[in-house]
């Protein structure tokens, strides 16, 4: 069976965005059109309805660009736990309340038992100085973390 990613909102929109001026962010698209052109068919992809709803926002165009990258991954279930852990993230503090989405993405992807959370979000999700937090919130509940990381991280060194 195939490892597990959760696919987090800013791989659609990094993928479908305009090419960017900045450097990093430039970079950034380019590891995330690797990743999804040539990586992700070694792993089973999922994503939630959060995911749906943050794609949704913005230009329309490019909204229904994202919303179509997506079409074929299934959606997780925000059952009861999910959401309960995702407002212990917001409520300890670990997750700001403004980026509560965030929260749900961790918790899905934990409760799933989902092997990767990949994400270009370093400030909330793939920020080293929450990873312990984030363990030990999802550990009071019995859950291990996912590995949050980004595209480049998941593509490893063979390339």
């Amino acid at each position: 069976m195939a490892e597990t990613v959760y696919i987090e909102t800013t791989i659609p929109s990094l993928y479908v965005a305009r090419p960017s001026g900045q450097l990093v962010e430039a970079a950034r698209q380019r590891l995330t059109r690797i990743w999804w052109d040539e990586h992700r068919s070694d792993y089973e992809l999922v994503c939630s309805q959060t995911v749906l709803d943050e794609c949704e926002r913005g230009e329309a165009q490019m909204a229904a660009r994202r919303i179509a990258l997506l079409d074929f991954v299934p959606l997780l279930d925000l059952s009861p736990e999910v959401l309960a852990i995702s407002r212990q993230l917001v409520d300890r503090e670990i997750i700001p309340m403004k980026a509560a989405d965030d929260a749900v993405h961790i918790a899905v992807a934990s409760v799933h038992e989902i092997d990767y959370l990949l994400t270009w979000n370093c400030k909330h999700i793939a920020n080293p100085h929450n990873q312990r937090r984030i363990s030990d919130c999802l550990s009071d509940h019995g859950y291990r973390s996912s590995v949050i990381c980004t595209p480049e991280e998941l593509i490893g060194d063979d390339d």
